[in-house]
């Protein structure tokens, strides 16, 4: 089978010659015999463009990059994917203009000013420029205010939503592809088609931020408060979200080689919200997004790492075929229960965690991994993966090991 066959073949409930191992990179430092260089640089950590227009990486990644890690996880034989994340626009009518608040007595740090001037009216957002180094590896916080970064929800002074009246603007900023958006997205698969076509990859796209959105322009008690002081507006916030995550989901549906669609879930579990809330919030607009991926012929995958217990038959019910992700050691469903309650209705991604990994010794991993897939392997809807991502601290001498245990456990 070729990877992008064993995917789908997981995906949809069918065998498959061995359970696949898949994984994200997130900064990863690969062991000196599978780097490359590029301008006669090397490039010394791995990361997926599933970043792109999210994330400042401190370091260059480029299509072709992407194209390299595939074919030297492929050459470990793990199955790997390849990701696009689907642009947006806003209108040509927005006017940005961006300042700084120098550093001075009562203030610890300098503060990034962006502001928008629109036909709905102007939208002041502000957060501190911290300044420090997250380590060799890290994505970086950005040198101006973007709409959407993790950067500024902890850092936040005025978040893009401060109060109801600044959520009609958000739809001037939010926006479903334009002509433009369009056609980057039309030359970036005609890039990648034939790669996925050559290799047997499987293509995934992330088209939909969802909750995520939500709270990266409300902050998290921001969009808590919204949704319990005020939750007709937030309705209206939501609405927006949906409709340009709409727009992104059937521009990326509408290209033949995209194989699966992904919605953003980390700031939608119960960390955050109730499954009540879930329920009023949320499930209304998965279910949207899945639907359209359906109808045109595509799965769907929603990443949430904790929650699963209490939302996972939601998601189901919501239309998820891949659940992003199931970890037995950050979130407290056990990997029976997954099996018992989930497996019969969506493939579930995990099996170990990649914090975990990092301390485990080689008896722990091979436990870890023997277990993970003696209980799920036989429902044919289980991909391992460490959850959620391999990062610049992952030891690289671990995941050799989390390699072997597959292999013979598989």
């Amino acid at each position: 089978m070729t990877s992008k066959q064993r995917l789908e073949a997981c995906w949809s409930a069918k065998k498959v010659d061995h359970i696949p191992l898949t994984t994200w990179c997130f900064g990863l430092h690969p062991k000196k015999s599978l780097t490359w260089e590029n301008d006669g640089k090397p490039v010394p950590y791995w990361y997926s463009l599933r970043m792109e227009h999210l994330h400042t990486l401190a370091y260059p990644w480029t299509l072709e990059d992407d194209f390299k890690r595939v074919i030297k996880w492929r050459s470990l034989g793990i199955d790997d994917m390849l990701d696009i994340s689907i642009p947006w626009s806003e209108s040509p009518e927005v006017v940005i203009k961006d300042s700084m608040i120098s550093k001075k007595k009562g203030v610890d740090y300098p503060i990034m000013i962006r502001e928008y001037k629109t036909p709905f009216g102007r939208l002041r957002h502000a957060v501190k420029k911290t300044g420090e180094s997250p380590g060799e590896g890290w994505p970086v916080q950005p040198d101006n205010v973007h709409l959407f970064e993790d950067y500024n929800i902890p850092r936040g002074v005025e978040h893009a939503v401060r109060t109801p009246n600044d959520i009609p603007i958000i739809k001037q900023l939010y926006m479903s592809p334009d002509k433009g958006a369009r056609e980057w997205f039309e030359r970036r698969m005609a890039t990648i088609a034939p790669f996925s076509q050559e290799h047997g990859i499987a293509v995934q796209a992330w088209s939909s931020f969802g909750m995520d959105a939500i709270v990266w322009l409300a902050g998290i008690e921001g969009a808590i408060m919204l949704a319990m002081d005020n939750p007709r507006a937030f309705a209206q916030l939501m609405e927006i979200v949906t409709e340009a995550d709409l727009g992104r989901t059937k521009l990326a549906c509408s290209n033949p080689s995209v194989d699966i669609i992904v919605e953003r879930g980390w700031y939608s579990s119960t960390d955050f919200w109730s499954p009540k809330l879930f329920n009023k919030l949320l499930f209304p607009h998965i279910s949207q997004i899945a639907e359209i991926a359906h109808k045109c012929g595509k799965k769907f995958a929603y990443t949430m790492t904790t929650g699963v217990e209490l939302l996972g038959e939601r998601l189901a019910d919501a239309g998820v075929d891949v659940l992003y992700f199931i970890d037995p050691m950050q979130d407290t469903i056990n990997l029976k229960k997954a099996r018992d309650t989930l497996c019969n209705r969506m493939t579930l991604v995990g099996g170990i965690n990649t914090p975990s990994l990092s301390s485990m010794s080689i008896e722990q991993i091979h436990n870890w991994v023997k277990r993970a897939i003696d209980l799920l392997g036989p429902t044919n809807r289980f991909i391992l993966h460490p959850v959620d991502a391999l990062f610049p601290d992952t030891p690289w001498e671990n995941i050799e090991i989390l390699i072997e245990a597959w292999e013979r456990y598989r």
